[in-house]
C-alpha cells in the first residue's frame, strides 16, 4: 500500500465509523521512530507541541516511521498554517492541530494544508515529493492531507457545530489536560466539569457526524478497548516516553 492509499484507508475507516489507532513520539530518535511504528499502528505523530523536535529532524523521523510501516504525522506546535506546511513539506501525511477554537480558524488551517485547487498551501519541490522526483504523483496526495483538530478549550465547545461542518476536517480530538485548565481545574480529569465538557464535545460530534478522538496516555489494552467501545475513532495510544517509563523501573529483589 502506498502512502496515498494509506491516507485514504484511514479516512475511509473514520467515515465508516471505525477506529484508527496511532501513538505519539516525544523522543527525537529515528531508531525509536522505526521501532514504535513497527508495532502495528496506523500512524505515529511527532508531538511538536510539547517535545523538542527541530525542523531539520522531521524528514529523517518521518522516513523512519514509514520504514516501520505507519503513516507519519505531526501534532504541530501551534495552530498556525506555517507549522502545518513545514510538517507536510517534510513528509507528514497529516497534522493534528492544537487549540482549535472556531470554524473560521480551522477552515483557514485546512486550506493551508492542501495544494490548490483544494487549498492555498504553497507548491514546491520538497522532501514530501522527493524534491521533485515524485512531483506528479504527489499532486494527488497534496489534495488529501489528513487534518485533525484538537478541541481543548471550553470556548471551542459552542463552536463545535460549525467546526464539524468544515470541509476537509477529518476528525476532532479531545485534549483533556488543556480542557481542564480552561475550566479552572488543571489536571483534574475526573472533575465533573471536565467530564461534562467531554460529554458535550462527544455529543456535538455525534450529532454532526464528526469522528472524535482521545488519548489513552498510560499504556493499557483494556482502556484502549473501552475507549473504542465508547465510540472514539481517532485514538492515540501511549507515548514513546510512557512506554519506556512503564518498563524501565528497576525491579525489586
Amino acid at each position: 500500500m502506498n502512502r496515498l492509499q494509506a491516507i485514504r484507508e484511514v479516512r475511509n475507516r473514520l467515515a465508516a465509523g471505525g477506529a484508527t489507532v496511532g501513538s505519539w513520539m516525544q523522543l527525537a530518535d529515528t531508531n525509536v521512530a522505526e521501532l514504535l511504528a513497527s508495532g502495528g499502528y496506523d500512524w505515529i505523530a511527532l508531538d511538536c507541541e510539547h517535545a523538542h523536535f527541530s525542523l531539520s529532524s522531521y524528514p529523517d523521523l518521518f522516513r523512519a516511521i514509514e520504514a516501520g510501516g505507519a503513516l507519519p504525522m505531526a501534532r504541530v506546535a501551534t495552530p498556525a498554517v506555517i507549522n502545518c506546511r513545514q510538517a507536510l513539506d517534510a513528509g507528514a501525511a497529516g497534522v493534528v492541530i492544537p487549540m482549535v477554537t472556531s470554524a473560521e480558524q480551522i477552515r483557514a488551517l485546512v486550506s493551508g494544508c492542501h495544494w490548490p485547487p483544494k487549498g492555498t498551501r504553497g507548491v514546491g519541490l520538497t522532501r514530501a515529493n522527493r524534491f521533485g522526483m515524485d512531483f506528479d504523483a504527489y499532486v494527488a496526495e497534496a489534495q488529501e492531507a489528513l487534518v485533525v483538530a484538537q478541541i481543548e478549550h471550553v470556548d471551542a465547545i459552542a463552536e463545535l457545530p460549525a467546526i464539524a461542518r468544515v470541509e476537509g476536517l477529518d476528525a476532532v480530538m479531545i485534549g483533556p489536560y488543556d480542557l481542564s485548565a480552561s475550566l479552572g481545574c488543571t489536571g483534574e480529569l475526573t472533575n465533573p466539569r471536565v467530564l461534562d465538557a467531554i460529554e458535550r464535545i462527544r455529543s456535538a460530534c455525534r450529532e454532526h457526524g464528526m469522528p472524535v478522538g482521545t488519548h489513552v496516555v498510560t499504556p493499557d489494552p483494556d482502556a484502549l478497548r473501552t475507549r473504542i467501545a465508547e465510540g472514539y475513532q481517532f485514538v492515540a495510544y501511549g507515548v514513546d516516553t510512557t512506554f519506556l517509563r512503564s518498563v524501565s523501573g528497576r525491579p525489586t529483589a
